[in-house]
């Protein structure tokens, strides 16, 4: 009752007039910042930080909430339609895409649209009711945990990738290689940057992701003549029963993986979109089909993503830790207006805490209506002719590129990873497992090092924690599990001949 006596307590304040103004600004910017290619919540909000200095505390904070948010919901549709995806929506892109060339994006938007809705609302009940319990799982991982945390990201790589899975480890290979790129964290020394000034940073996220996704294949459809654009005029929006059944256990498993991720530091989205679209291939019942196009492959991982983007503030709020860079935004918003996220805050001002909370279940019915009344507008834009279309996908890309860091070379960069990845798409290898391991591979790194420092370089210390132990078991159980299915149909064969 308590829980709920706050939540009541929480909407008085989130459903003034200024703050419902604040909550639909930060929707829909947000959603427009994950339409564009190249520009995300990161970027967004810190050039709107220093504006929080004008707002009231209230005010900002659910405004910057609302613009991280509400990317999550924005990004979906540049992956879904266009094949352009920000960190959080790789996933969307194997699905969501080849329903788009099946002349189904009305549908795929629809599912983008209600799932992530599903999501949001789940994470928001556990953001509401388990906060302060919760805030204290993430004490229990050390070093060690990540790094068997991270080895299960990979182990996904299986579930992700379309083609074999050997073509899929390779990729996701060459993806931890590219996240080598820079300087090391330890050394301070240069690693594969062939004395080149501009990789001492190393390669961006957003070049990779453009480059592989969003310019090959725009390369890719002017090279065939015959596949201008997948749009073929119709606007199938409204499912029928038996497509609105598939989502809902897609979104539910979806909203569960994402909220459990979103609460761990180094978790996020980002991984949450790749598990919850591993868990579906092994447990959907349409899991054979995931992977060509259907309803399943865009419910799980658009739940996910939302519901991460939602339980990633509980660390801030209850421990006062930010999990990602956007978070570390978001509490430097705080400290500006005064306020210490941690675990006083609940206490200390419940006003905001249960403000926020509360707020983000407006913001989630905000882009419910943005994103689903509203897919007919997004889809308008195929009806510019692809001769129109594609300069004004590349110049919008080579802006958002250019906004992450300023720099010239980051376009440059984009343009190679361009060629690069419509090499991939005329060789038939995925690039999703590629981001994955580019993702994860400097993660693995720092945490496998600050592990062998607290062993003193000693191996044990992944089989002596508890929940290290555990991970590692599971990935070992799943390597046995893949190799007996590997063989028993070469078996098989041998005994029918």
């Amino acid at each position: 009752m308590d829980v709920l006596h706050n939540l009541v307590f929480g909407f008085e304040h989130a459903l003034t007039w200024q703050n419902l103004l604040f909550c639909a600004i930060g929707c829909v910017v947000g959603t427009l910042v994950g339409l564009l290619p190249g520009l995300g919540p990161l970027a967004t909000i810190s050039i709107l930080l220093p504006l929080t200095y004008s707002i009231p505390t209230g005010g900002a904070l659910i405004m910057l909430a609302g613009i991280y948010y509400g990317a999550q919901y924005g990004d979906s549709v540049s992956a879904i339609t266009m094949k352009i995806p920000h960190a959080s929506s790789i996933v969307a892109c194997i699905d969501g895409y080849k329903m788009t060339l099946k002349g189904q994006t009305g549908l795929a938007l629809f599912t983008a649209g209600v799932s992530s809705f599903i999501g949001g609302t789940v994470a928001i009940v556990v953001l509401a009711f388990f906060a302060p319990i919760l805030g204290e799982v993430a004490f229990l991982f050390g070093p060690p945990d990540y790094c068997a945390l991270m080895l299960v990201g990979f182990v996904c790589v299986s579930f992700v990738t379309t083609g074999s899975l050997l073509n899929g480890m390779a990729m996701c290979l060459i993806g931890v290689l590219l996240g080598q790129i820079g300087t090391d964290i330890n050394s301070g020394q240069q690693r594969y940057t062939m004395d080149l000034t501009f990789l001492a940073e190393g390669v961006g996220l957003v070049s990779i992701a453009l480059g592989c996704f969003g310019i090959a294949e725009i390369t890719k459809n002017l090279d065939n003549r015959d596949e201008r654009t997948p749009f073929n005029g119709k606007i199938n929006l409204i499912p029928t029963w038996s497509e609105f059944k598939r989502i809902f256990p897609s979104a539910l498993r979806g909203s569960a993986v994402g909220s459990l991720l979103g609460i761990l530091p180094g978790g996020g989205p980002t991984i949450a979109q790749f598990a919850a679209y591993a868990l579906d291939k092994k447990l959907s019942r349409y899991k054979n089909e995931i992977g060509t196009g259907v309803i399943e492959g865009v419910a799980g991982q658009a739940a996910a993503d939302e519901a991460a983007a939602r339980t990633s503030f509980i660390p801030l709020m209850a421990i006062g830790i930010p999990e990602n860079a956007v978070m570390a935004l978001m509490m430097a918003a705080f400290i500006i207006k005064g306020i210490q996220p941690g675990p006083n805050m609940i206490a200390g001002h419940p006003d905001l805490f249960w403000g926020l909370v509360a707020s983000m279940w407006v913001g989630n019915c905000f882009l419910l209506i943005l994103n689903v009344p509203l897919v007919r507008f997004w889809l308008s834009v195929f009806k510019i002719p692809y001769a129109v279309l594609f300069p004004s996908i590349l110049f919008f890309s080579c802006i958002g590129t250019f906004s992450v860091n300023n720099n010239l070379n980051d376009i440059y960069i984009t343009a190679v990873f361009g060629v690069i990845g419509y090499l991939f798409l005329r060789l038939d290898l995925d690039p999703a497992p590629l981001l994955l391991g580019f993702i994860l591979g400097p993660m693995l790194e720092e945490n496998f090092r600050r592990a062998l420092l607290i062993s003193h370089g000693s191996f044990g210390i992944f089989i002596m924690r508890p929940i290290s132990a555990a991970l590692i078991a599971l990935i070992a159980a799943f390597v046995v599990w893949q190799l007996v299915a590997f063989a028993l149909p070469k078996r098989k064969n041998t005994v029918d001949r």
